[in-house]
């Protein structure tokens, strides 16, 4: 089971383009009053404050259980990462369209259109490389199996957001630069104004597609089904166990609870059923990464 991936990394990775890609669209559109290239930088500073934000969940997370919260924090990863789709909605989309609506009513010239373009070339490579990365801590946590299904099962929400952001960002990136070549071949600005728009529509879809993962993860989710084959596998490799009546896992996290209900062998002392479970626990926890609780009930009946 693949689960060397970092998602401290892919967040790192993210953090240190966002924030240069910010600082150098700011001194651009200060210089070309570009529409396009303000709701790029607009873009970038919301990522990169996303970044902070997705690393406190992940660190909250790993917060170790007390008496009011007895299952730990780790739905707290959650929380953030819809807390980031939102920033992304708003700061990103919302405004990158407000702002090309305002350039197509009060059109303004364009001037140095030269310097957005090599800002904005510039801006592909430092976020195709974050993009990279990301995709990177994708492979080592999917294993084998193919992407579209790693991206439909994963419990893993800050790699899903940093993976819509990256996304977001390059297409964001490669839009704007079409836009303002256009206005600079043109020499009218409504395509700029146009850029933006395209820009926050961009924005919109991808936040929507991640809020929308989240939900079932913050509402409460089964594990990873390739850990639930594992677990099922693992319970179905003991002899002394007749039949499983049901299985149930909830994710919290980086965290997995299992509950079981399982029949014994009837000729089974009770201090030998108690060992077995003891065991099987135990080897549960030690194959399983990330398996924190285990519950396993005897019964003779579902």
């Amino acid at each position: 089971m693949a689960t060397q991936g970092s998602p401290a990394r892919a967040i790192l990775y993210a953090f240190l383009a966002n924030l240069g890609i910010a600082l150098a669209k700011t001194w651009a559109a200060f210089f070309t009053a570009s529409g396009s290239m303000l709701a790029e930088a607009i873009h970038s500073y919301a990522d990169t404050a996303n970044q902070v934000l997705l690393y406190l969940g992940l660190k909250q997370s790993k917060r170790p259980p007390d008496a009011e919260h007895p299952l730990g924090y780790g739905k707290l990863s959650y929380f953030w990462s819809f807390v980031v789709a939102l920033l992304l909605f708003t700061l990103g989309g919302l405004f990158s369209i407000y702002e090309g609506t305002h350039k197509l009513s009060h059109p303004e010239e364009l001037s140095n259109l030269w310097v957005a373009v090599l800002v904005l070339s510039l801006a592909i490579l430092l976020e195709g490389a974050s993009l990279l990365g990301c995709l990177r801590e994708i492979r080592l946590v999917r294993g084998d199996r193919p992407f579209g299904e790693w991206l439909k099962h994963t419990r893993n929400s800050e790699l899903v957001v940093v993976l819509g952001e990256d996304i977001g960002a390059q297409v964001g990136l490669v839009l704007a630069l079409f836009f303002i070549i256009l206005a600079a071949v043109t020499g009218n600005p409504v395509y700029d104004a146009m850029g933006s728009i395209s820009i926050g529509a961009v924005l919109l879809v991808i936040s929507a597609f991640i809020a929308w993962r989240l939900r079932s993860l913050l509402v409460g989710r089964s594990a990873d089904p390739e850990i639930q084959q594992e677990i099922d596998s693992i319970i179905a490799e003991r002899e002394d166990i007749v039949r499983v009546f049901n299985t149930i896992t909830i994710q919290f996290g980086p965290d997995t609870m299992l509950a079981a209900k399982i029949e014994m062998r009837p000729d089974a002392s009770i201090a030998a059923v108690v060992a077995s479970i003891n065991l099987l626990e135990r080897e549960l926890k030690a194959r399983i990464p990330g398996l924190k609780w285990c519950f396993v009930e005897p019964d003779n009946a579902d």
